[in-house]
């Protein structure tokens, strides 16, 4: 089961961080602006923000497991469509196509782990699946570098759609829908809009909705244009690239499980507020010290330590603010927000870098990152059980 959801886990973010290495291939390939790249980003975190608020009511209702089966089966079916985008407005429009699918993945992986663990050890069974990240890093996205360098970038998306069936398989045969209780009112739009405002009245909730548009928007801008900074200003080629997210994979992977196991008898907030601070004095620092790829591996294995530090978690952390019937829209609301804060950040990535450079990037990242540490440590509480239901006026 862990494994089902690790390799849907695995595609998914794969598909997405792969974008980032290839970007400059795909601007040559179709005669994209460099200022207009990141758009190519913002158009898939829209369209997930989007269906992730609209699925979250949805699987409360209807049950996690089918949620994912629709979501990877949509994903493979929309990345199998990349090898047919021939210019930047067909691509825009597969990669929308292709953030509506990640809309039903997103918040349903974290809400199943919610669903089926008890909170004590949801540390660790998100470390293990959110550590499908990290292993794309190290295999998926150095391979897809590869093929993008070879044979074009479509190649890079065909080979995900490949996992992604495989997923949506494992996730038929090997997944169950765990025993919880599901919203037993009818779906209407009116009672989703009504839950979801339910939640945000809790401060709680708008912080860490808040905390994950901020860590988003930080890593949209911190990521997108790193290679293409390290390609025109070092010279490097795209295989240097590859090999850039082959070193920062390994260090998440052997990060994340760690960083759930140790939230679990430590506490989230630590590890959260920890990896903050060390991103707030790294991500600034890149331009003055990165002079050599030996370096740039270095500064990106650590950059990727401190995001997995504050991954699982924060999503742990987030799992206790609404029972098992509102997950699913309290995790829907938190990813599409950030999702949205990538989208932005993508946006904003792209003038700023042809506007100021890559400096400005770094900069502005810190201090989300910063804003981001204050409002975990000012607002998110550190539960020792889950809470009850917020009320719900009933429509």
């Amino acid at each position: 089961m862990l494994f089902a959801l690790w390799l849907m886990v695995f595609s998914a973010s794969s598909q997405v961080i792969i974008v980032s290495p290839i970007l400059p291939r795909i601007g040559e390939a179709l005669g994209i602006p460099e200022a207009l790249q990141g758009w190519l980003i913002t158009s898939y975190a829209l369209m997930l923000s989007v269906f992730a608020l609209i699925t979250g009511p949805i699987s409360d209702k209807i049950g996690r497991r089918r949620i994912l089966l629709v979501g990877c089966g949509s994903m493979a079916g929309a990345l199998l469509l990349h090898g047919v985008a021939d210019s930047f407005f067909s691509l825009l429009t597969v990669r929308a196509v292709a953030g509506a699918a990640g809309g039903m993945l997103s918040g349903g992986a974290v809400a199943y782990v919610g669903d089926y663990f008890p909170y004590e050890r949801r540390g660790w069974a998100n470390g293990w699946v959110m550590s499908g990240i990290a292993f794309g890093q190290i295999i998926g996205i150095p391979v897809g570098t590869l093929l993008a360098d070879w044979f074009g970038f479509r190649w890079a998306f065909l080979m995900f759609a490949v996992t992604m069936l495989l997923a949506t398989f494992l996730i038929w045969r090997f997944v169950p829908q765990p025993e919880v209780e599901r919203d037993r009112h009818p779906l209407s739009l009116r009672r989703a809009l009504a839950n979801y405002g339910a939640l945000l009245k809790q401060p709680s909730v708008v912080a860490a909705s808040v905390a994950y548009l901020l860590m988003f928007f930080s890593i949209g801008l911190y990521v997108i244009y790193l290679p293409t900074w390290l390609e025109e200003n070092l010279g490097v080629s795209g295989a240097a690239i590859a090999s850039l997210f082959f070193v920062g994979g390994i260090a998440n992977v052997l990060t994340g499980p760690l960083a759930g196991r140790l939230s679990d008898e430590v506490g989230r907030k630590p590890l959260i507020i920890t990896s903050c601070v060390g991103l707030g004095l790294l991500m600034p620092a890149t331009t003055y010290v990165v002079t050599n790829m030996w370096v740039a591996y270095g500064m990106f294995a650590l950059a990727m330590v401190m995001v997995a530090m504050r991954m699982s978690p924060l999503q742990s952390l987030m799992t206790a603010l609404a029972p098992a019937q509102r997950r699913g829209i309290l995790m829907s609301l938190a990813v599409a927000i950030g999702q949205l804060g990538i989208g932005i950040g993508g946006a904003v990535a792209g003038l700023a870098y042809t506007e100021y450079g890559y400096l400005s990037n770094t900069v502005l990242a810190a201090v989300s990152i910063g804003l981001m540490a204050w409002l975990v440590q000012r607002y998110l509480p550190e539960p020792e059980n889950e809470r009850p239901a917020p009320e719900v006026a009933e429509a």
